[in-house]
């Protein structure tokens, strides 16, 4: 027979520590909070199982024998042991939930998670928060090497090895400099698109992605005219007249209402995408990553549905 068989439940062992203190099963179960009849019941039930009695029981009270006394000394040993395991256990707790590690593609990075961020401080001002920004397959790549706790991407779908939920959607708009000659147009065909050199992210990202596929069906992308790592960089080429790109519209607000970007209607073609949170596959988001998770959601609109 086991060992779980052989000793009492440590709530039997805390009852039976209370009774030698108290000198009564209903002092015992007052503080325990409940009935005498079943303090009386455990502690017979610890009796029969240790072979032993534990107390002299009269109308005066319940009296430890000389086993019971001995019995009650190694009780406390093991609880002191089990609150010293619930108290490193705790300790393990709060240093998890005193930190949270995010890892989220270029356009989220710089355009949501700011305001989820200061938003997840107010709820949780003492969460040491690490933000580790990069493309949608190095989002990936920082979750499955246990480097970041929740992840945020833009693209078709979940990143192999991971799970998610999709918390809102994005449009991809092309974008030029007011003096380009497509700033006239009043639209693009989706085979002009893929035909033309544009300033991209580098591949790997969720924008490349997306473009990858909606211009599939139309030669695909010509090679690009510059590729870069960030959004801002691209943005600044497209405003210098380098070129068109194609950019989240998240990114590109101020820039055209400012007008200092056009944007260029495509037809034929869907560039909208999804935006997720995502999360190493079976290993859902727990502490303050769920609770950035359930910001995200409210900032966004969007209920809390898995994908």
């Amino acid at each position: 027979m086991s060992l779980a068989h052989r000793v009492p439940e440590l709530g039997a062992l805390e009852l039976l520590i209370a009774v030698a203190r108290h000198g009564s099963m209903g002092g015992a179960a007052r503080e325990l909070g409940i009935s005498q009849p079943a303090a009386s019941s455990r502690i017979r039930s610890v009796e029969r199982l240790l072979g032993v009695s534990l107390f002299d029981r009269s109308p005066s009270g319940s009296r430890l024998t000389g086993e019971g006394a001995l019995v009650t000394d190694w009780a406390r040993r093991i609880m002191e042991a089990a609150e010293a395991f619930d108290a490193g256990a705790q300790a393990l707790r709060d240093r998890r939930d005193s930190r949270l590690r995010v890892a989220a593609s270029m356009t989220i990075a710089e355009y949501l998670l700011p305001g989820w961020l200061i938003a997840l401080r107010a709820a949780r001002p003492d969460t040491a928060v690490s933000l580790l920004a990069g493309n949608s397959g190095a989002v990936a790549a920082r979750l499955l090497g246990g480097e970041a706790d929740l992840g945020f991407v833009e693209g078709l779908a979940v990143p192999a090895g991971l799970d998610g939920t999709v918390i809102g959607g994005d449009r991809l708009v092309v974008v030029v400099a007011p003096t380009h000659a497509w700033a006239r147009r009043t639209a693009l065909t989706p085979e002009e698109l893929a035909a033309a050199p544009l300033i991209l992210r580098e591949e790997g990202s969720g924008t490349r992605q997306v473009l990858d596929a909606a211009l599939a069906s139309y030669g695909g992308l010509a090679t690009p005219l510059l590729e870069l790592s960030s959004t801002t960089a691209v943005k600044a080429s497209v405003v210098s007249g380098a070129g068109p790109s194609v950019l989240s519209e998240l990114a590109v607000g101020e820039e055209l209402a400012s007008r200092r970007l056009t944007e260029v209607e495509v037809s034929g073609v869907s560039l909208r995408r999804d935006l997720r949170a995502v999360w190493p596959t079976g290993h859902r988001p727990s502490g303050p990553a769920r609770e950035l998770l359930s910001l995200t959601r409210s900032a966004l609109g969007t209920g809390p549905s898995t994908g």
